[in-house]
């Protein structure tokens, strides 16, 4: 049986379509778009394991936004003060170090961490260009210097995603997400780059687009959206398709070279 640890955003959402018998979860300050069997805080992580387990589930995916959490110390209840150390730890690690070490407590605990795409294959779109508009030479250089940026804010375990115009570097993801930068940039062409960090794990935190993505790019004034192939997340791909064509913009699905 599986387990969806649910957060904000459109992609528990997308896993559960036509999917049955599944146990949805989801962090006290983080309500996603689905119903919820159980809501649990941080400090009783030790007691949600026991409790999963004692409803039969052998796998767990995590899928939404989740901001770290502030622990208080007086509600850890006992079942949690083993896993103390490892989720500190994991609190002021960088986002990447936090979901490994949260990915780490649940297999330690013997359940089988599933990632979202493996689930919903068709949320990774396959390499190409589905718009009717295609990358020219400005925007495949663009599509190098994304990769060069997105190479650094991995290995400071900072965004996913970033904004290209010729050969300046407009916007980083920050902590807000990518539509909140998308919405501060006002171009004349260029590219949103997204995809995953140097070295990711790409069971959890695998970078999104959707509809609104597209709705901000085009906002932005910028010419399309670049992403690497198998590492980026697409929600309602025909409909951010049919946004895209509809103001003359690109989406390429590239694969990810060396730089």
């Amino acid at each position: 049986m599986l387990a969806l640890i649910a957060g904000t955003g459109a992609l528990p959402a997308a896993i559960l379509q036509g999917r049955n018998g599944v146990y949805v979860c989801a962090m006290v300050g983080f309500v996603p778009e689905v119903p919820v069997d159980l809501t649990f805080r941080i400090e009783h992580l030790g007691s949600v394991l026991a409790h999963l387990k004692g409803q039969g589930i052998s796998e767990v995916c995590f899928a939404g936004a989740v901001k770290r959490p502030r622990i208080d110390p007086a509600a850890i209840d006992t079942a949690t003060l083993p896993l103390v150390p490892v989720v500190q730890a994991a609190i002021a690690a960088g986002d990447d170090g936090a979901l490994r070490a949260i990915i780490g407590i649940f297999e330690d605990a013997g359940f089988q961490v599933r990632a979202a795409h493996e689930l919903a294959r068709e949320l990774l779109p396959v390499a190409g260009v589905p718009t009717r508009r295609k990358p020219d030479a400005d925007m495949m250089a663009e599509a190098v210097l994304g990769d060069r940026v997105l190479l650094k804010l991995g290995a400071l375990d900072r965004g996913q995603a970033c904004v290209i115009s010729g050969d300046a570097l407009l916007a980083e993801e920050g902590p807000e997400g990518t539509d909140a930068m998308i919405a501060g940039v006002k171009a004349t062409g260029g590219v949103l780059f997204k995809g995953p960090k140097p070295n990711q794990d790409r069971r959890a935190d695998l970078p999104v687009i959707g509809v609104g993505t597209a709705q901000g790019v085009i906002a932005a004034g910028l010419d399309g959206i670049v992403i690497e192939a198998g590492g980026v997340i697409v929600l309602d791909l025909p409909e951010v398709v049919e946004i895209l064509d509809g103001a003359n913009k690109v989406l390429w699905v590239r694969p990810r070279t060396e730089v």
